[in-house]
């Protein structure tokens, strides 16, 4: 027994991953719902992800706001958002143009049984009133990531206040200390949970292929195809975009690829984030940067889920056969990038950005009852180019930086 966990905690992560993968489509198509008995293992990875969520974020972005100074942090701030928004929209673009091409639903017919309820999306006021939480509790036990990262720079510029004060330097350099050893205590428990990755997965992804079976990708085959394509193509749009910044594509997959598959097992960008950060920290970015560009991205970010707003409408159109005009193609564009933000963080974004596109452009809601048949297999992609584009935007910004700035983070 002691020679198996050995060998176990020896091999390579990602050997574990793809063994885990392979077993658990294997176990999904022999068992089929029976698989649904290891739920409760894939159950404990969401769990132990989501026990790190709260103290990863707020270690570690106050750790590095400690780090830099503030005129740095809102320049690498601005770029955040650019990127973020631009990326989305480019996402859209992307999802039209590969739709467009291979025009998936071309030839099906709405059977007009299809009821699905939209929920409601709570608009880009009620995201930015959230930024600021009620109270901090709240931001904590509701899994707030904007709250939470307000509460972190709250907290992180009073303590680096305190450090730069003379009359208070010893008290603040002791705070300092304590958080940054509870940030090194909370890597410590990462790195023994990520043992556990690979069993959670090999779980998840059991239980998904067994109640999803291989019929439901039939059905609706040439969407889900189609989609994947233009997952593809993002994907090759950020290989170029690292390539332009000289960043080393082989070392990026390497640390990025365990958070990757995580997202595409899970379906959960802010699940992942426990390992996305250590990620970021394999890769040797400023925690200045990471720390809050990450969490912020896992909320507001999500060009996986852009994609799928663009594919869905050209496969809705196509299927009650009144293919998108140049102006519907702009529309979809602009209140998909504005979706994309204003449902952050809500359960189910992916489906109600889609319905909030579809009502704008007057397609049928029966079409969105539709696509639910297959959320879940479109929904792992997507989610996995989300937090892709995460981590190569943050490594893009990161070598937008002053040299020093980088120095500074790999040696911290």
């Amino acid at each position: 027994m002691k020679n198996i966990c050995r060998g176990y905690l020896s091999a390579s992560l990602i050997s574990k991953i793809t063994v885990a993968l392979a077993l658990g489509i294997i176990v999904g198509l022999m068992f089929g719902e029976d698989a649904a008995v290891l739920s409760p293992f894939g159950d404990l990875l969401l769990r132990l992800l989501q026990f790190l969520i709260i103290p990863l974020i707020l270690f570690t972005l106050i750790v590095g706001l400690n780090q830099t100074k503030l005129a740095s942090l809102g320049r690498m701030g601005g770029k955040v958002f650019i990127y973020y928004v631009v990326t989305s929209a480019l996402a859209i673009i992307v999802g039209v143009t590969v739709a467009s091409i291979f025009n998936p639903g071309t030839g099906m017919t709405l059977e007009g049984s299809e009821a699905f309820d939209v929920p409601e999306n709570p608009g880009v006021v009620s995201v930015l009133l959230s930024i600021v939480p009620e109270n901090i509790v709240t931001a904590f036990s509701e899994l707030n990531l904007l709250g939470i990262i307000f509460t972190a720079f709250a907290f992180g510029i009073a303590i680096s206040a305190l450090r730069s004060s003379e009359s208070t330097k010893e008290l603040g350099e002791t705070v300092y200390k304590v958080i940054d050893g509870l940030n090194e205590a909370t890597m410590r428990i990462m790195k023994v949970i990520i043992q556990y990755v690979p069993v959670g997965i090999f779980a998840i992804i059991a239980e998904v292929i067994g109640n999803q079976g291989a019929s439901t990708l039939w059905e609706l085959g040439s969407m889900i195809g189609v989609l994947y394509i233009a997952l593809i193509v993002q994907l090759l749009v950020y290989v170029l975009f690292m390539a332009f910044y000289k960043i080393n594509i082989k070392d990026f997959f390497r640390f990025g690829r365990t958070p990757m598959i995580t997202a595409f097992v899970t379906q959960s960008s802010s699940g992942t984030l426990p390992l996305t950060l250590n990620a970021a920290n394999g890769l040797k970015l400023p925690k200045s940067l990471y720390g809050f560009s990450l969490p912020l991205g896992a909320t507001v970010n999500m060009d996986g889920a852009a994609i799928r707003i663009a594919v869905s409408a050209v496969f809705a159109a196509n299927v009650v056969g009144d293919p998108l005009s140049f102006v519907e193609i702009l529309q979809v564009v602009l209140i998909g990038t504005l979706a994309s933000v204003g449902t952050a963080g809500v359960p189910g974004a992916g489906i109600i950005m889609i319905a909030t596109v579809f009502a704008q452009i007057g397609l049928p809601m029966e079409a969105v009852g539709l696509l639910t048949a297959v959320d879940v297999l479109v929904g792992m992609g997507c989610t996995a180019i989300n937090v892709t584009g995460d981590l190569a935007g943050t490594s893009i910004i990161s070598k937008t930086e002053p040299p020093q700035k980088n120095e500074q983070a790999a040696g911290s």
